[in-house]
């Protein structure tokens, strides 16, 4: 885990965004590369707001940053209110309950606290419907809280020219020019690219800090993850065997096959496996690319090395995965996936090891 790359990414972006402020979105443990690392990283390079999902999540970054600016995204749940207060953490609210219940909390404890307000563009999945925000704006100088933000969140940001991202805009800023004073954030990553009109007054990059890209024509980001394995077997089988759990994909020549300490319980998808009908991923040995061959199983996969040198691979030697040229996003898309489940899946049986920041 490079955490000069996470904070020369954020540095990239908080560049791009300005005069828009650039947060900081660590949610799940930061995208599964570990929180506690991550979050004091950039911390140091100048992010000065979070978002995390829940509760306990914003508890832990509260112990790890006294200071920061910490929203939870997934808001209020009910009696929680004393605990966001007592760790200083603003609620993202995305509902009438949860408004009433904080703009409650506030006055019967005599306080003005902040708190974003989740307004629902096109998503629908959290947040104020338009007609609330539209009731809202008329009265909300009177709630018992603080509005700190108005936020949405884009649905198909990284997929270049889908017309419900620009409606999200033209809507959100109709909303935005109801609550004046009140700051406002609609970019995620993909969103911060999309022009200024895009950014307001602050961003939410997550994916881009951890070296993921949601949409092409990024800035350069550094590859953040290196992942490695190491070979525990070297061996050959004839043309015509078969490799792994169900037989899925038969040798079309004499090979040299290792295997790797890696597997689905390591949070290496059992989709990214090969089969006669489809090539798999790829992981480096040697300095070259070498496919997989046959299914991924709990523990293990198995690399074609027939190519390689006879005596270029052996038991112990080290494969990458993540690294070398093979990044987040070509192993998810051989897997069937997206960037952001490849990072947040890598499992704990992992030697992590950080360097940088």
């Amino acid at each position: 885990m490079d955490l000069s790359a996470i904070a020369d990414n954020w540095r990239t972006l908080a560049a791009l965004s300005a005069p828009a402020e650039c947060a900081a979105v660590v949610k799940a443990n930061a995208y599964g590369l570990g929180i506690d690392k991550v979050a004091p990283a950039l911390w140091r390079v100048g992010a000065r707001t979070f978002f995390v999902a829940h509760l306990k999540e914003a508890q832990q970054l509260r112990g790890l940053l006294p200071d920061a600016t910490i929203y939870a995204l997934n808001g209020l749940l009910p009696g929680t209110a004393g605990l966001f207060a007592a760790s200083d953490i603003r609620p993202v609210l995305g509902s009438a309950p949860e408004i009433g219940e904080w703009s409650d909390y506030c006055r019967d404890n005599s306080v003005s606290l902040p708190a974003a307000i989740h307004v629902d563009t096109g998503m629908h999945r959290l947040g104020i419907a338009l007609e609330e925000a539209a009731r809202l704006s008329e009265t909300y100088r009177m709630l018992g809280f603080t509005p700190s933000l108005i936020m949405s969140h884009l649905a198909c940001a990284d997929t270049p020219g889908h017309v419900l991202t620009a409606r999200q805009r033209l809507v959100f800023a109709d909303v935005v020019q109801r609550f004046p004073r009140v700051k406002a954030s609609l970019a995620n990553s993909a969103g911060t690219l999309m022009g200024r009109e895009f950014r307001f007054d602050l961003v939410r990059p997550g994916i881009f800090l951890y070296g993921g890209v949601a949409i092409t024509g990024v800035p350069p980001l550094r590859p953040v993850v290196r992942l490695e394995a190491k070979v525990i077997q070297v061996s050959t089988a004839p043309a015509g065997e078969t490799v792994g759990y169900g037989a899925t994909e038969r040798l079309s020549r004499d090979s040299r096959l290792a295997t790797v300490h890696i597997g689905y319980a390591d949070g290496f998808f059992r989709a990214a496996g090969s089969t006669d009908a489809r090539k798999g991923a790829e992981a480096v040995l040697a300095g070259r690319r070498c496919p997989l061959v046959g299914r991924i199983s709990m523990d293990l996969a198995t690399l074609d090395i027939t190519d390689l040198a006879p005596d270029a691979v052996m038991r112990g030697d080290t494969a990458v995965f993540l690294g070398e040229g093979i990044t987040v996003d070509e192993l998810a898309q051989k897997a069937g996936t997206i960037g952001y489940e490849v990072l947040t899946a890598l499992g704990g049986r992992y030697l992590r090891r950080y360097i940088g920041g």
